[in-house]
């Protein structure tokens, strides 16, 4: 082959330019691949067998589909392209699965297993998370093979088809198959860019402590006439119970969630950027959260606490009565610098200490842990000096995205390096009705990892 790097970023822009990333793209938004729902087994193996295989067949890479470790879980594709023993290895990581289509509260004339363009708009579950992600990089693979005739490295892929119910056996599947995915780095796409106008570089993600807080004083609700002023109100007390946990404009009150890794190095890394969710993101409230820190480093540098939901009665037909029960789901995102393991131990000493010992804390399974690769890493700042020069104009780096996502399993237990090029935005509207991708930023993306994937094989 005789492709140079601008002839194989050019046939990445062709691809998307003439329909076949958009006809790819479609294929998989069309497979229903809810794993939050029961009965998602079949559709889950189906998109790696029906969609995903053949595509990297013909890509020369070998194929298998695993089953995950934890019977309740969907399986886990693993496919392999050897090309040299001294070539470095790239793992790829990505995810088949997606939340609840809402088919019902999409907008009118939209579909969630339809591939919708209108504008720069790309409508369609997945089209962000992560369907749409993962094939601008298998795409990518591809666009390097077919111009160089190789890709000059080694590359392995795992997509796992359980991330949107908490990776549920993905940290068993990698421990048990270390050997397998041994590489030197993993380089994958998720998670929303910094602002929707610069591509992006992340170096690991916030962790995630899910949990509920819960308190039953006794059976049956009571006369609020007869008994109000008598008898305690759960709502009231766990109202009291979780303000506690931070002021009014959520300043977190738990000496122990409060980070220590907001160091200087980190100020100035996150003083080059500036945070956007898009033209359609909410704004960005200044007298909310952490007082004297810059948003960029609320979200990057800080932990935040949540409230996701409330459970009090029922509030579409209320009752003239004082409830036994109430219980909330609580959320903490928590950077490097936070002890995962004392987040529920300490928030339990917190309660105790303000007479909220009967206020009890049951941990959930939704957690990740925190991970933060150093911004001088060799990969790290290959990819960044890749991606300024295929855009010609510097890339943003970002020392974790503000969510979270199962990075600690590639950092920690596999021992990679690991560095994210998300393909996304914030006001993608990912996992609600109407999610979408934008097609500027996905043929952008398309050239980024084109030019990325030739310069790793390139040795740059």
């Amino acid at each position: 082959m005789s492709g140079t790097r601008a002839s194989a970023v050019a046939e990445a822009e062709r691809f998307f330019d003439e329909g076949e990333f958009l006809a790819g793209l479609a294929r998989l938004v069309a497979a229903p691949t809810q794993s939050q729902l029961p009965g998602a087994g079949p559709a889950l193996r189906a998109y790696f067998a029906d969609h995903i295989i053949p595509s990297l067949d013909d890509a020369g890479f070998a194929c298998e589909i695993l089953d995950n470790p934890e019977s309740a879980a969907g399986p886990l594709l693993f496919a392999h392209r050897h090309e040299g023993a001294d070539l470095p290895t790239v793992l790829i990581y990505g995810h088949g699965d997606v939340v609840a289509g809402q088919d019902e509260h999409w907008r009118s004339g939209l579909s969630p297993w339809t591939l919708t363009v209108d504008g720069d708009h790309l409508y369609g579950r997945g089209t962000a998370d992560n369907k749409g992600q993962h094939w601008i990089n298998i795409s990518a693979l591809r666009t390097v093979i077919a111009e160089r005739g190789s890709l000059g490295f080694n590359c392995k892929i795992l997509l796992e088809s359980d991330e949107e119910m908490g990776s549920r056996g993905l940290r068993a599947f990698c421990a048990q198959e270390r050997e397998r995915l041994a590489a030197d780095v993993l380089i994958a796409s998720d998670g929303p860019r910094l602002d929707p106008e610069r591509a992006t570089v992340v170096l690991g993600s916030r962790g995630l402590v899910n949990f509920e807080l819960s308190l039953k004083l006794r059976e049956g609700a009571h006369h609020s006439g007869n008994w109000g002023g008598l008898i305690g109100d759960p709502g009231i007390i766990l109202a009291h119970a979780i303000a506690s946990l931070t002021d009014a404009r959520g300043q977190i009150a738990v000496p122990e969630w409060r980070p220590t890794s907001l160091t200087d190095e980190v100020r100035a890394l996150l003083a080059e950027i500036k945070v956007s969710g898009g033209p359609n993101a909410p704004a960005i409230d200044a007298d909310w959260g952490e007082e004297g820190l810059t948003p960029e480093e609320r979200v990057y540098g800080w932990n935040s606490f949540a409230v996701l939901a409330l459970e009090l009665g029922d509030p579409a037909r209320p009752q003239n009565a004082i409830q036994p029960a109430a219980r909330a789901v609580c959320q903490l995102r928590y950077v490097v610098g936070t002890d995962p393991d004392d987040v529920l131990p300490a928030l339990r000493r917190h309660l105790d200490a303000r007479g909220f010992g009967n206020v009890a804390i049951v941990p959930t399974r939704m957690t990740m842990q925190a991970t933060r690769l150093d911004a001088d890493d060799p990969w790290a700042q290959l990819a960044l000096k890749s991606l300024g020069r295929t855009l010609d104009r510097p890339a943003a780096l970002v020392p974790n995205i503000g969510g979270s996502i199962p990075n600690d399993i590639f950092a920690g237990l596999l021992g990679l390096s690991t560095v994210w090029v998300p393909h996304s935005y914030a006001g993608c509207a990912q996992h609600a009705p109407n999610e979408h991708m934008l097609a500027s930023v996905a043929r952008e993306g398309l050239q980024i990892m084109t030019g990325l994937f030739w310069d790793i094989g390139a040795g740059k």
